[in-house]
């Protein structure tokens, strides 16, 4: 019965896209709106391979195996719990042909040596910098929220090790961090070539961005229309609606 797979202090979430779900526990890390925007601004062509770093529960590799057709996505999560519960929901959703999930450190480089290079990397990666406030290590809400397994530095390289020669990256991270992500990705020859930021509503700044580098990519960058996530009266807007497949 696929109901086993679910235990008792998790849920089985709807993602509203193909029938497909995800298991969550109840009360530590769920994923958020942040994830749904990095898969919809994914560009992933047919028969393309995919690697999806810091995929936490595996929510993105499940978005795309739904929304793109993809020859193989791979999740890679250094928490081994992570890893066991988006293995039970590939398992849910009868995904095996298609994706898979892995325990690994994107700094063990002898590792990610050891991989086919791909055509697309898509990366959620830890929004706090290093250091940037007292953290539980042991808190799994705080491994996946500060940048205590890696650096924005860690996950640039790692991105770098693992993309074929004008291969896709795709970032979602927090406004303040842009200049670093932007920085990193030169320093590393991955070059930016398209970013939107993301607005709580019209009357705020942006608070997320959405980044698109190419390896090896010339030099050119294209902005984006700004994404709202609420309108002016404090609803859904009518693009996350959209993105989240209610309309």
């Amino acid at each position: 019965m696929r109901e086993e797979l679910v235990k008792s202090d998790e849920t089985l979430d709807d993602l509203q896209l193909k029938g497909l779900y995800i298991i969550q526990k109840k009360l530590a890390f769920r994923y958020g709106v942040d994830a749904v925007l990095l898969a919809n601004f994914c560009k992933v062509k047919k028969g393309a391979e995919v690697i999806d770093f810091c995929t936490g529960t595996g929510v993105i590799p499940l978005i795309l195996s739904g929304k793109s057709e993809a020859n193989s996505i791979t999740g890679i999560e250094i928490q081994d719990d992570f890893v066991e519960m988006a293995n039970r929901s590939l398992e849910y959703n009868g995904l095996y042909s298609k994706l898979k999930f892995i325990n690994k450190d994107l700094k063990d480089k002898e590792y990610l040596k050891g991989l086919n290079k791909v055509d697309v990397v898509t990366v959620n990666p830890p929004y706090k910098e290093e250091n940037s406030g007292i953290v539980n290590l042991n808190d799994k809400n705080a491994i996946a929220r500060h940048e205590i397994m890696c650096t924005l530095e860690d996950v640039i390289v790692a991105i770098k090790a693992v993309l074929k020669d004008s291969g896709r990256m795709y970032m979602i991270h927090s406004t303040e961090r842009l200049a670093d992500i932007l920085c990193l990705m030169r320093k590393y020859k991955v070059e930016p070539k398209r970013i939107r930021m993301v607005y709580p509503s019209t009357k705020k700044a942006p608070t997320m961005v959405l980044v698109e580098g190419q390896n090896n990519g010339g030099k050119f960058l294209k902005w984006e229309a700004p994404l709202y996530v609420y309108d002016d009266m404090g609803n859904f807007s009518e693009e996350i609606n959209k993105i989240y497949g209610r309309i």
